[in-house]
């Protein structure tokens, strides 16, 4: 397949904000994809390589990527910088100069989605001496048969900014369409909630059909996708959906899947993240708790305050994320707890379409406790006031709240919904909760702020649409380093207009990428003809708003974009506001 006709349909994609459309476009191209190709083409459509908990990172920094071009094209690294500077993306850069160059020689022969994709692989996986100038000559090699337009998408694949406003959701719809049928979209989801790997769904798809889906299983040492939680602001309302249920302490702490089996444990964030060599007090304790062959379990990494014993705030664990050097150290410093709350897969069963009661069952027969390594928590209730002493003593012990589970609910991977329910202790007041907002535009500073951002827009997210929606400005609750830091912090996510899946009636002076979710606390949530979360919901024209909003000083770094707060959240918050009133 030549890469000139997935560009076209890039260029198209990048043409349109309408779901449908992109949907479209996608279906037609998944139609026309050799068989063989599928999975990379999907791939390359996420603006990767592998699916995210393979870890592979193209390691080139944008200095390398202006040598690269230099080199191609002839002209210095200077001048490239300069046009980097003024266009603000690298793929337009690449283009640009591209199209500058008359003679025809800069052209080789055409590119296929198979050397593009060889390249980049390669380009991902040199390493150690010399690897620097090897990056550099494959990515030349590409450059020098591309054409302007297929130069701006491997640039944009290359530094992580494809611009194409396809979410994960949109490809799953184009590959039930094009596959399958719209209303077996499900077993599609369901196949990549299992996996996590879009790529292998989509071969196994295209060449087996709905039948070639059921053979994909859950595998240890490869993690499934979060099922999630919704959040009500009172035990009465958890009882009125649930009826009897379990209660669970609610951790402040690191989600953490593990996986175990064949002498290996491996770790992996709610975000895919194999983190791993960042716990190695985990990995110990968890090999000696554990009593069976081979599991896939979920819990909560907690930090303890080695004096005192009790729980510490997800922050002095936070940082561990990504540490390379010095992990020894800061493992004794601050040591881990991993609580524990699912069991997914066990000795060759899995586990996920059983009952909350029977997972917790197989949970509590497969872990010894130890040390650092327990069972999270629980009790099983039918009411209100059997309720309210538990709920007294998870806060007791540090804990954020609780998290109310139905006895026959299966673990809905990859979802949110009333299964499990969130409840904190700060819904007790008008909102005294944080909630989690995306960062999707600044606002330049003035007086003392003049040189970095003043306030930056925030939104939530609304899962039906994919859309992030406006919420608020934020400008209070960052202290001066990390206000000064922000530009720095945000500059790899700029863009040069709204992205294509941001609603918003505010006009940013700076837009990036949905990308990072900071956690904020608000006075009370409000009616606003401005905001756009929620719109319409309550009233016609207007939307919710959070007053006087504050930055928490937590950047959410474990949750991704679309794991924010949603809109229908921020509503049920509202709501309760109301009631609380009247």
């Amino acid at each position: 397949m030549r890469f000139a006709a997935l560009v076209d349909v890039y260029e198209r994609l990048e043409g349109t904000t309408k779901r449908l459309e992109m949907t479209e476009q996608l279906r037609r191209l998944f139609q026309a994809v050799p068989i063989a190709q599928i999975g990379k083409v999907v791939y390359l459509t996420q603006g990767t390589l592998l699916p995210e908990f393979k870890g592979l990172e193209m390691g080139l920094a944008e200095k390398l990527v202006l040598r690269a071009l230099a080199f191609t094209t002839g002209l210095t690294a200077g001048e490239v910088e300069g046009m980097w500077k003024r266009l603000g993306d690298m793929g337009t850069v690449a283009e640009e100069i591209l199209s500058q160059k008359k003679q025809r020689t800069l052209f080789g022969a055409p590119l296929t989605v198979q050397k593009v994709y060889d390249n980049l692989v390669r380009i991902a996986q040199a390493s150690g001496t010399g690897s620097q100038d090897e990056k550099i000559k494959l990515l030349a090699d590409l450059l020098h048969d591309s054409t302007p337009k297929e130069a701006r998408y491997i640039l944009r694949i290359i530094v992580g900014k494809m611009r194409l406003g396809v979410a994960d959701m949109t490809i799953i719809d184009a590959l039930a369409a094009a596959f399958a049928s719209k209303e077996e979209r499900g077993h599609v989801e369901r196949a990549y909630n299992v996996s996590s790997d879009l790529g292998t769904v989509a071969g196994v798809l295209a060449r087996g059909g709905l039948e070639g889906l059921e053979e994909i299983h859950l595998q240890v040492g490869i993690p499934v996708r979060a099922m999630l939680c919704e959040r009500l602001p009172g035990l009465e309302q958890v009882f009125e959906k649930l009826g009897k249920c379990a209660l669970e302490y609610k951790y402040d702490g690191l989600r953490i899947q593990a996986h175990i089996g064949r002498g290996i444990i491996t770790l992996f964030s709610r975000r895919l993240e194999d983190l791993t060599e960042q716990f190695p007090d985990i990995l110990q304790e968890l090999s000696l708790a554990f009593k069976g062959r081979e599991a896939i379990l979920e819990g909560e990494a907690v930090p303890i305050d080695v004096n005192t014993g009790a729980l510490l705030p997800f922050q002095e664990v936070s940082h561990r994320r990504g540490r390379k050097y010095d992990i020894a150290k800061v493992s004794k410093e601050t040591p881990v707890h991993l609580l524990l709350f699912d069991c997914l897969y066990l000795d060759g069963q899995e586990l996920i379409e059983r009952p909350y009661t029977e997972r917790r069952d197989a949970l509590e027969r497969s872990i010894k406790t130890t040390e650092k390594v327990r069972l999270a928590e629980t009790l099983i209730a039918e009411e209100p006031k059997d309720a309210e002493d538990f709920f007294e003593q998870a806060i007791d012990h540090g804990c954020e709240g609780l998290i109310a589970k139905a006895l026959d609910s299966p673990y809905a991977a990859g979802a949110r919904g009333w299964q499990w329910i969130k409840y904190k202790r700060d819904y007790k007041a008008e909102m005294a909760d944080t909630v989690d907002l995306v960062i999707v535009g600044a606002f330049a500073g003035r007086g003392r702020r003049a040189g970095t951002y003043g306030a930056l827009l925030m939104t939530s997210y609304d899962p039906e649409e994919d859309l992030f929606r406006s919420v608020c400005k934020l400008g209070s609750g960052f202290d001066d380093e990390a206000l000064f830091s922000l530009p720095e912090k945000l500059k790899r996510y700029e863009q040069e207009g709204r992205h294509t899946r941001v609603d918003s009636r505010l006009e940013a002076d700076q837009w990036f990428e949905p990308a990072l979710v900071l956690e904020v606390l608000g006075a009370e949530i409000t009616l606003s003809p401005t905001h756009t979360c929620a719109f319409e919901a309550i009233r016609e024209g207007s939307g919710l708003a959070i007053r006087f909003p504050r930055f928490t000083g937590r950047w959410r770094g474990d949750k991704g974009p679309r794991d924010a707060t949603t809109d229908d959240e921020i509503l049920s918050m509202y709501r309760s506001q109301l009631k609380k009133v009247g």
